[in-house]
């Protein structure tokens, strides 16, 4: 059965998602264990590598801001593809810090191409041929990436456990998910009308929004990263779940893939923010739970909360900034990141330095737990206050009929 064009260009980026998130930056995380058992790599600089590698997807967010140039931007998002398939690969060819932090900022720099330049493409294709702006099915892919991920390593060391041949086994899997995502999504168009002739047009929000939705994405970002990084490291340290570290990691992906849609649904009838208030109360307890209460069973389900709602909130963000900005999506889309990735780019970094020191990881979830909250305070702020909040709501509500 031939794919209708909506669905060929959807699954263009889900599986651009799981080579350049899942594959080329979340491969790290199932991989730092075994890089750090195999090499000289300690928990200092796994915590770099880690902040490097978001230090390249806040400069591709700083791309996509910057450039409004659907073609451009489409030609990005190729080159992004073949990055994320050669960093993989040249991962295994070395064991040299420097070329290590080149190939993770190369890498980060890809992933932005799948995360916000093709949610931009996508979201603008949707909307140019009046399909429902939303873009829950695409950062499916995330969650799915991240099974991949986990999975192939967890397959991969029952054949090799060589870290560097585990690398190269991955690249070969992301050639070939490279071939749909780049032959499935179509050239975009410049031109500012939909596919019936009618004009689209920008709705620029208020500062106030501006600044505090910045200000709550940043929190935002430091919760999720500190979890997304270090989950395998935290759970294989514990001496009661030591070799559940890929599980809890996969369980994060599995509860990441339909969770998209799902708070695509819930926006829909609560509006905007209040979906996005609830996914950063329940992220709060799944980056705190472990620490909490170490078990296997508590571990797992904050594994399937954590990946249940990170993903939500991002995409609930980067929906909102692409029906503001129709014509342009990922300009905002690539603002929003930028306050995102600064804070993914600070908090591995600390948090490495602070395992290094302490020999665990939980004073870095208790700081990423904070953070958390305070960027649930800052939107309870937004909603109450601010006019272009209220009017994102009602539109997601419109969009029931």
């Amino acid at each position: 059965m031939l794919l209708s064009p909506r669905l060929r260009v959807l699954l263009a980026g889900v599986f651009s998602q799981i080579l350049c998130i899942g594959i080329a930056r979340f491969a790290y995380t199932p991989l730092l264990p075994i890089m750090q058992d195999q090499t000289w790599m300690g928990d200092a600089v796994g915590g770099w590598l880690a902040a490097v590698n978001y230090l390249g997807y806040m400069s591709g967010a700083l791309v996509a801001a910057s450039i409004s140039d659907l073609k451009l931007k489409d030609t990005l998002y190729r080159i992004g593809l073949v990055l994320a398939v050669v960093t993989t690969a040249a991962m295994a060819m070395t064991e040299n810090l420097l070329l290590w932090i080149i190939l993770r900022y190369l890498s980060g720099l890809a992933s932005a191409g799948s995360m916000l330049i093709a949610s931009g493409l996508i979201l603008n294709w949707l909307i140019r041929h009046h399909h429902r702006g939303e873009l829950g099915i695409h950062f499916a892919g995330v969650g799915l990436g991240i099974v991949v991920a986990a999975l192939s390593v967890e397959l991969m060391m029952h054949f090799s456990q060589q870290w560097d041949q585990q690398w190269l086994w991955l690249a070969l899997l992301g050639l070939l998910l490279a071939m749909p995502a780049w032959f499935w999504l179509p050239r975009p168009e410049n031109a500012h009308l939909t596919s019936t002739g009618t004009t689209l047009t920008d709705n620029p929000p208020t500062r106030r929004f501006m600044w505090l939705m910045l200000a709550a994405y940043f929190c935002a970002g430091y919760g999720y990263v500190i979890t997304a990084t270090f989950i395998v490291a935290f759970v294989e340290r514990q001496p009661e779940l030591m070799g559940m570290g890929s599980m809890a990691f996969a369980l994060v992906g599995l509860a990441a893939a339909p969770a998209v849609m799902v708070w695509d649904l819930i926006a829909r009838y609560t509006g905007y923010l209040n979906a996005l208030l609830l996914t950063l109360v329940l992220q709060i307890g799944g980056i705190l739970l472990p620490v909490i209460q170490p078990s296997l069973t508590v571990v797992l389900f904050s594994a399937l909360l954590f990946g249940g709602t990170f993903i939500g909130s991002v995409s609930l963000v980067l929906t909102m900034a692409g029906r503001l900005y129709p014509t342009k999506p990922a300009k905002l889309m690539g603002k929003m990141t930028l306050s995102y990735g600064s804070a993914q780019v600070i908090a591995p970094a600390l948090t490495g330095m602070l395992a290094a020191h302490s020999g665990h990881y939980n004073t870095g979830l208790w700081i990423a737990g904070g953070f958390v909250v305070l960027g649930t305070l800052l939107v309870v702020w937004l909603k109450f206050t601010d006019q272009t909040a209220q009017q994102l709501d009602a539109s997601a509500k419109l969009s029931l009929g």
